[in-house]
C-alpha cells in the first residue's frame, strides 16, 4: 500500500514539473523544447525597408577626388538633423526630408523620387546620375528617423534608435532589458502605419514560426506594445480598490472627525 502511495505520488511530482515545464509562459520558443538543433528562418532580405513620405535621409555623395563632388552635397550643418539639439558638437551633413509626393531635392541633380525605394536603390540611381560628371563616384544613402517605440509589459519602455535596417522585434524587446514577468509572450502587437494607413498584427513570440512573419522585421515608426497577463490586470485591479476603500475610509475618518468637533464645540 506504501509503496502504492509512493508510486502514485512520484507520478504526480513528474506531471506537474513536466506540465508547469511544458507551460513556462516565461519561456520563448517553446516548439523548439524538445529539439536540441536546427535551422531558423532569416527571410530578412525579402522584407526590405522602404522610404516613407516625411521620412529623413542622408544621401553622402563622395569620390577619390573629394572636390570633385563637394557641390553634390548639402554644406555642414550643426545640428545635422531635426531632432538633435544645438549643442557643441562636430559639424554634420545636414539631412534631407522626403516631401508627401515622396521627392527629395538634390544639389545639382534635382528633383528625385524615392518613396518605396530602399535606401541601396537610390544610391545605385543617384550614382548613375553623379557618375556623369564624376569619374568612380560612391553614394551612401541612410535613414535617420528608424525608431520604434516599444511599450507595454516591458522594463524600459522607450524609443529605441535602430543601428541598422534589419532591426527584429527581439532587437528592440533586448534594448528594452526584455519583457516583465507579467507580458505575454504570445501577445506582442506591432502597429504600422504605411500609405497613410495604420495597421497592427500581432506576434507569438512562443513559437519559432514567428522569424518568417514580415512584421517580425521591424519598420521605421514602428511602434511594438506587449499585453499584460491576466495576473497583471488582477493586481492592479487589486491595487485600485484598496486605493479607493482607502480613500472612502480616510473621506469617512476626516467627516466623523469634523462632526465629532462640532459636536464638542456646539456641548460646551
Amino acid at each position: 500500500m506504501k509503496s502504492r502511495l509512493l508510486i502514485m505520488l512520484v507520478a504526480s511530482v513528474m506531471l506537474f514539473s513536466c506540465k508547469t515545464n511544458k507551460e513556462n509562459n516565461l519561456a520563448y520558443f517553446h516548439n523548439l523544447n524538445d529539439i536540441p538543433s536546427g535551422v531558423l528562418p532569416n527571410p530578412q532580405s525579402s522584407y526590405p525597408i522602404v522610404v516613407q513620405p516625411d521620412d529623413e535621409l542622408i544621401v553622402a555623395v563622395t569620390s577619390a577626388v573629394p572636390e570633385a563632388t563637394a557641390a553634390y552635397n548639402l554644406p555642414l550643418e550643426n545640428p545635422a538633423t531635426r531632432n538633435a539639439l544645438r549643442m557643441a558638437t562636430q559639424p554634420r551633413t545636414q539631412t534631407y526630408i522626403v516631401d508627401k509626393q515622396g521627392d527629395i531635392m538634390l544639389p545639382l541633380l534635382g528633383r528625385i523620387h524615392v518613396a518605396g525605394k530602399t535606401t541601396e536603390q537610390i544610391a545605385n540611381e543617384v550614382t548613375a546620375m553623379v557618375a556623369k560628371d564624376v569619374k568612380d563616384p560612391y553614394v551612401k544613402v541612410d535613414i535617420v528617423n528608424f525608431t520604434v517605440d516599444v511599450m507595454g509589459e516591458v522594463r524600459v519602455p522607450q524609443r529605441v534608435v535602430a543601428e541598422r535596417q534589419h532591426f527584429t522585434v527581439l532587437d528592440a524587446l533586448a534594448t528594452c532589458n526584455d519583457l516583465t514577468e507579467y507580458g505575454q509572450r504570445d501577445r506582442v502587437f506591432v502597429i504600422r502605419t504605411e500609405n497613410g494607413e495604420r495597421t497592427y498584427h500581432r506576434l507569438d513570440l512562443t513559437n519559432s514560426e514567428v522569424f518568417s512573419d514580415p512584421y517580425f522585421y521591424l519598420r521605421q515608426n514602428d511602434i511594438v506594445y506587449v499585453e499584460p497577463n491576466q495576473i497583471r490586470i488582477d493586481n492592479s485591479k487589486y491595487n485600485q480598490n484598496n486605493a479607493f476603500k482607502l480613500s472612502v475610509t480616510s473621506t469617512i475618518v476626516s467627516s466623523v472627525s469634523v462632526i465629532a468637533s462640532l459636536v464638542i464645540a456646539l456641548t460646551r
